[in-house]
């Protein structure tokens, strides 16, 4: 990847000049000076406090997201996703109009409280903390999660009909090792409560996804058969995966802030994995041999072509190929196709 792409990359990821830097030149072995950074990026028509995107588009971006997976994010990580998306704008106009487009959100976080233990972590790649997310299980739909503990960068983190087979699991570790070329010094799972980090991440996924589909339990239009087992995760574990996908790409990049009484570094999590050095410590990370990661594969389940039974997908495809149904591009599309989908397949059996 060229420098000009590289430059490009990292100022839409949100990062500061700094760390733009840094990431270039740990990275990428691109040595280059503040002043010619900020040279490029005027070539390029990139600034922070100039040429601010227009505030209707703002406004249109922020009702979107508030509709959907956005709804419990504070102004900082908004206006992260803002950036992401390309509509450059300053944190003090995301935070005046969530307070307007979301005062009750805006409500609830000013009031919450969170007390976290001491954690602490030698450098990047010294251990991971692997946990499994089950609210979405009575729907057929199993998330499994690993995080750095010192840089807090998610290692991976899938969507797939089970969180319970160890050779599945098995199978996102070691692609981990694989993408990196090596494995951490320690990884942890089921341990306790220090990883609190982890929590956060899954108080995205509570409040993100069961609100879409609560209402199909609670209203009787799920049973747990495998019907509607396999029906759910045809309309939804696509949908899950690419919201997991969106939230890691948005953490990862986003700045944790300092907290008081606490001995752990702060940052963003690319730049604390990429770049130790910064914080005075080394990378962890021990190199493996692309023969002993065959090995592992041989022991490993990895996800399938399918998000459900490969009879039950074709199945789904014709019936909404006759029926004129379209994919879903949201939620609340998703739960109509399911309820669609469903009516249809239980009058051809029930006829």
């Amino acid at each position: 990847m060229d420098r000009d792409r590289l430059i490009r990359q990292y100022f839409s990821m949100g990062l500061p000049y700094a760390e733009i830097q840094a990431m270039l030149a740990f990275e990428n072995d691109i040595v280059i000076s503040n002043r010619h950074l900020r040279r490029q990026l005027k070539r390029f028509g990139l600034a922070r406090r100039k040429r601010h995107a227009d505030l209707a588009d703002v406004v249109e971006f922020l009702e979107r997201e508030i509709q959907s997976s956005g709804q419990c994010h504070g102004y900082r990580w908004m206006h992260l996703k803002c950036l992401q998306s390309g509509l450059n704008i300053d944190k003090e106009t995301i935070r005046i109009a969530l307070s307007v487009l979301d005062p009750i959100g805006v409500a609830i976080r000013s009031r919450r409280r969170l007390y976290r233990r001491a954690y602490h972590a030698n450098g990047p790649n010294f251990i991971w903390h692997a946990d499994g997310y089950d609210k979405l299980k009575p729907f057929g739909i199993g998330i499994n999660g690993c995080i750095d503990g010192f840089s807090r960068k998610l290692m991976w983190c899938e969507a797939y009909k089970t969180n319970n087979d160890p050779t599945v699991i098995a199978g996102y570790f070691i692609e981990a090792v694989d993408r990196r070329g090596g494995f951490p010094f320690l990884i942890r799972t089921d341990m306790g409560t220090e990883n609190k980090t982890m929590e956060q991440m899954q108080l995205f996924f509570h409040r993100n996804i069961p609100n879409s589909v609560g209402f199909i339990y609670d209203d009787g239009y799920f049973t747990g058969d495998d019907i509607d087992r396999n029906l759910m995760q045809f309309c939804f574990l696509r949908r899950v995966q690419d919201d997991i996908d969106h939230v890691a790409e948005q953490w990862n990049c986003h700045r944790i802030r300092p907290l008081r009484n606490n001995i752990t570094v702060h940052g963003r999590p690319v730049v604390m994995y990429s770049c130790p050095e910064l914080y005075g410590t080394r990378d962890y990370l021990h190199r493996v041999e692309p023969l002993e990661v065959l090995v592992c594969r041989e022991e490993c389940t990895f996800k399938g072509e399918f998000p459900c039974d490969e009879d039950f997908f074709h199945l789904c495809c014709i019936l909404m190929e006759e029926n004129n149904l379209q994919e879903p591009s949201s939620p609340f599309d998703a739960v109509t196709l399911y309820l669609n989908l469903r009516n249809i397949l239980r009058l051809e059996l029930n006829g």
